[in-house]
């Protein structure tokens, strides 16, 4: 694919991209795709997903309690629990607003801990980095925002999102539809959505504008970025995903690039 190489012109020390199809095949490359970089809240992916599979398992019930008095597991996934960004502060009752959450995710990790009696690293490497092959993956601080990774993983990772085999397909068409529609909220570095949909732990591109994958992008697309300058989208009307890291902090010029970046990738697959 000759889109990938527009990366060459982004502001940026270092970058690399792929673009994988649903069955694996890696249509794309470009830069070096085994190099580590911190991912920052893409980091919260796989903390979702690790709750799906926990979920299937047993192990944690979608609406048992977790975080804030009256919230749920379902409410911390979809950032409706009340809690504010970084810290563990109740701003809203739960299910009210649409509060992007890292403190949510720390306290979804803490729930999970609790219920399986295995430290959430431990458990998320068993669950979801060893069955898939993510070697150069590890969580080395928040479960909202402390994984690193390569894009040769995250190509592993893009791939289970699109034909999973570590959860029922139904499980993952759930997680990706809106969880509590019709709340507004701020989707952090393109401002006040209305509505702000989220799917459980994925974000969701609906009609979005401003938003950081393209104007190609379906409605349907899901997946989530992060401010280390990094982000994984799933456009399963296209049936590609594509992944980028990159090792500046997010800022106008990924919001620039970004959509210009997946635009340039879904046209040259049409």
């Amino acid at each position: 694919m000759d889109s990938v190489r527009l990366i060459e012109q982004w502001p940026v020390d270092n970058a690399a991209v792929a673009v994988v199809r649903s069955d694996g095949t890696v249509l794309g490359t470009h830069g070096d795709t085994a190099r580590i970089f911190a991912l920052a809240s893409v980091t919260k992916l796989f903390t979702a997903y690790t709750t799906l599979i926990a979920i299937e398992e047993g192990a944690v019930e979608l609406d048992e309690p977790a975080g804030p008095e009256g919230s749920t597991i379902r409410h911390l996934l979809a950032h409706t629990a009340g809690l504010g960004f970084n810290e563990h502060k109740v701003l809203a009752p739960p299910g009210q607003r649409r509060l992007y959450s890292s403190a949510g995710y720390e306290q979804l990790a803490d729930a999970l801990t609790d219920r399986t009696g295995i430290a959430f690293e431990t458990y998320q490497d068993e669950a979801l980095f060893q069955p898939l092959g993510m070697r150069d993956t590890v969580l080395k601080g928040s479960p909202g925002a402390g994984a690193e990774s390569s894009v040769d993983d995250l190509v592993r990772f893009a791939t289970e999102l699109q034909t999973p085999s570590l959860v029922d397909r139904s499980t993952l068409d759930m997680a990706t539809q809106v969880a509590f529609p019709g709340l507004n909220g701020v989707l952090p570095g393109f401002g006040h959505q209305k509505p702000n949909d989220w799917g459980l732990g994925f974000e969701l591109r609906d009609g979005k504008s401003p938003h950081w994958t393209g104007r190609r992008n379906s409605p349907k697309t899901f997946g989530h970025f992060g401010q280390a300058g990094t982000f994984l989208w799933v456009d399963p009307d296209a049936g590609v995903a594509c992944v980028a890291l990159t090792d500046r902090p997010f800022g106008p010029w990924a919001a620039e690039v970004w959509p210009e970046f997946a635009d340039a990738v879904l046209a040259e697959l049409d």
